[in-house]
């Protein structure tokens, strides 16, 4: 019995395959990276603005991702306060995080997705606090 001699999988084909793939790919980590975000409805702090005229945004509710740089202050009423170096700017900016979170183990260097509010005088204010 003769055999059929088999034909070689086409290189297009294998290119096509990739191809797809990679899109597959791209586009699962483009909607995780959106949709992962608890505050994608926020809009960033405007740091150069805080930095110009804090009085200006407050009582607005910002998000901004940072990473926690030293603990300035504490108190047992009023909670911690950190400086934080914000992503993508490199600004240090305080931010005050209340007792209610005094659970968290925060610690320098560790990086935070932060729901902030321009309080009075222009200190922020964690609303709600995110370890990424």
């Amino acid at each position: 019995m003769a055999r059929r001699a088999s034909s070689p999988v086409s290189p297009a084909l294998i290119l096509g395959a990739l191809v797809i793939l990679a899109i597959v790919l791209g586009g699962g980590w483009f909607i995780y990276r959106n949709v992962s975000d608890p505050y994608r409805t926020l809009a960033p702090l405007d740091v150069a603005a805080y930095l110009d005229n804090a009085n200006s945004l407050r009582g607005n509710t910002y998000k901004i991702s940072a990473t926690i740089s030293t603990q300035l202050a504490w108190s047992q009423t009023s909670g911690r306060l950190y400086s934080v170096e914000v992503e993508n700017h490199g600004d240090i900016l305080p931010v005050l995080i209340p007792p209610q979170f005094k659970e968290m183990n925060i610690q320098k260097g560790q990086r935070y997705l932060l729901k902030i509010e321009v309080g009075d005088k222009g200190i922020l204010k964690a609303q709600d606090v995110h370890k990424v």
